[in-house]
Order: structure tokens, then sequence, then C-alpha cells
């Protein structure tokens, strides 16, 4: 960590201002924590009552069996591990959960497991579902066969379209006919049956130096578009941000974002003012939060203009080097947001990465203790 006076020049010098909740411990809450044990990568659903929370992540480094927990007022307070099916122990990748509608109308909670990181297996996407709010769960079962139905972190986001169809989309480093060699491209699934089965992968994009991973994507204000920011993987460029006019049919050609916006695992959600909340892994150069766990709230317009703009927050601080993030992020009734990531909490050679809970509102990350 840079010493204060140090860590203050720098983020007066960053191109759009800073502010550092990350010592602001209040808005802290452990969802869950392991002696020796690492716990990672979680995604996070809100309920329709507005305060029943769902957390799942994987007992380790992306692979590790699934552990699932419930909060009942909005992220303040977990319950102990949910009981699920055995085999969420033979998770291969993190999970992403997702509340979706079938067009009977009746509500589900899906989560989808992605398969092993290159291995030459034909391993596909898992997926299981809950029709009576979470209390029990059907067992992980591939949703088909083969490398088309391969993926990486799967799920990454999802989208429901206008036909009423639902796109998930993901990457994954598995193509015919190149065993080996590490190329990561990202695709979309569909489901319109709201999420019960789900179509082979769909190509979306790619680019011929970078490794493009788990995409983050938002609508536009008035719903015509769909954005997309894509991690590079190769770590050669800034983030990426590519767009949809016709509900994810074409897109647009790749191109870099500004450093602001450069991270990984995108996580979005539109503040009530309008504005867009993004939480991510800081992975900017030429930043001096990098590695830790940041927020940016700016525009759509600005997102899509792709220059620096809008402000930058520093929600927690990584004793853990660059491995925290992957976040879900809620918007609860009352304007609070609860921002749910797996990070090395506190110093220390025998602490492991928790799972921790930050919570703050629109003001909190623009307020009088920015740096500028």
């Amino acid at each position: 960590m840079l010493p204060p006076l140090i860590l203050l020049c720098a983020l007066q010098n960053y191109p759009v201002p800073v502010t550092d909740l990350s010592g602001e411990t209040q808005r802290h809450v452990i969802v869950d924590r392991e002696d020796g044990q690492y716990l990672g990568h979680p995604t996070t659903v809100l309920m329709g009552d507005g305060r029943t929370i769902f957390a799942v992540y994987p007992k380790g480094h992306a692979a590790g069996a699934l552990v699932l927990k419930r909060s009942d007022d909005g992220g303040l307070h977990w319950s102990e591990r949910l009981p699920v099916p055995e085999n969420f122990a033979t998770s291969m990748n993190p999970p992403a959960i997702s509340r979706l509608t079938g067009p009977d109308g009746k509500e589900r909670l899906v989560i989808l497991t992605g398969s092993a990181e290159n291995k030459k297996e034909d391993l596909p996407v898992r997926l299981t579902h809950s029709e009576d709010k979470g209390r029990t769960w059907t067992p992980l079962t591939p949703v088909g066969e083969g490398r088309d139905f391969n993926a990486i972190v799967s799920a990454s986001s999802m989208l429901k379209l206008k036909d009423g169809r639902y796109m998930a989309l993901h990457h994954s480093d598995y193509l015919p006919g190149e065993e080996g060699k590490r190329n990561m491209k990202l695709y979309k699934i569909l489901s319109a049956d709201g999420g019960l089965t789900w179509t082979r992968r769909i190509f979306v994009a790619g680019h011929e130096s970078a490794e493009f991973c788990e995409p983050g994507a938002i609508r536009s204000p008035d719903g015509k578009q769909i954005a997309v920011m894509i991690r590079d993987n190769s770590r050669k460029f800034n983030s990426f941000l590519i767009y949809s006019n016709d509900e994810g049919e074409t897109w647009s050609q790749p191109r870099e974002l500004p450093g602001v916006l450069t991270g990984d695992k995108h996580t979005v959600r539109y503040a009530p003012d309008g504005r867009l909340v993004v939480v991510f892994r800081d992975m900017d150069r030429q930043s001096p939060t990098r590695g830790h766990f940041v927020a940016w709230l700016g525009r759509y317009e600005e997102l899509i203009a792709g220059k620096p703009a809008g402000h930058r927050a520093k929600l927690l601080h990584s004793y853990g080097g660059a491995d925290c993030g992957y976040a879900g992020l809620e918007l609860l009734p009352d304007g609070t947001f609860v921002a749910t990531t797996y990070i090395k909490y506190k110093p220390g050679e025998k602490e492991k990465q928790s799972i921790v809970s930050v919570r703050f509102r629109v003001g909190d990350l623009a307020d009088s203790k920015s740096a500028h």
C-alpha cells in the first residue's frame, strides 16, 4: 500500500476525481470467512421483495464446491451456509446466479457454472435451478454435450431481450482445431424458456492480440442499445467496449476504454439518478488503486464516448494483490448499493480471501472527500 502522502498525490493527479471509502469499515459486512480456506468469485441476486439476497461462490480460486448463503435484510446479516445438492461440490469455475421468468410467468432462480479452464475434455456448462425461492435446488446438470456448450465463468452477464428470451454472455478459449492454443473470445447463449434450456454458444467478439473475457453488459437508458465492457486478459490493452443496436444479433468493432474503466469483471447497475455504477477489480496501469476493488460512477453517454469522465471510488483494499472483484451488485429500494466481492480483507500470511460486502450510495462515490 502506498504511504498516505504519496497516495494522496497520486489520487490528485488521476484523470478523474477519486474518493477513498476503503477505510470506512462501518460500510463492510463479512458474508463468509473460514480459517485457512480461500473463498472466491461471488455473484448475488436480489429477490422481488427488495430485501432478500442470495450469494453463491466457490470454496477455492474459481474451481471448488459451491457455497450458497441468504440475507433477509438487504445484506446486513447472512445465514449459515445453506443445504445444497451433493454435486455442487464438483463445480469447476465461478458460478452465476440469476432470477429469470419463463413465458408461463413462472419465476425461478438459475445458477450456471462454467467448465474447467484449459482442459481438453469437452466439458459443458452445468445448470441448477430453484422454483421455490431458493429453498431447494436441482442437482447440477449439463446444458448440452460437447465443445459448443463449453464456457469459462458462464453467464458473466445476463440480459432479457425484447422478444422475451434471455441472453447470457461469457468467454471461452476452447476452439475446434486449436487444442492447447489460448484464444479467448466472447460468446452468447440464449434461453426461450426462462433459463431451463440453453442454445449452443454463438460467437460475439474477438481480437487478434487481446484475450477477451468476463463481459459486463448494460442497456442504454432508452433500452435500444446494449453495451458490453470486456476484460483483456493479455494485459496488453485497456479494457474494451462493444455495443449492439439489434438485440445482440450484430456487434460493433471492439475499441479500447479509457484507463478509468480498465479492470476485470465489470458489474453494472443504474443508480436512482440515472447514472451508472460499475464495480470491478482495478487494472489500470496508471491507477494508484490498481489491484483493489473499485467503483466507477458516470453516465451511459460517457461510457460510450470512451473518454476519461465520471468519478472513481476505492471501495475495499486488497491485501492479496490483484486477487479480488468478481462482485455481485444489488440496488436496494432505499438507494443503497450492496457490492459483494471476494478479497483478502486483512493482512497476514494465514489470512485467506473472504466474501465481503461494502454498502454505499451514489453520493458517497463523489462527495467532498474526493481528492479533486
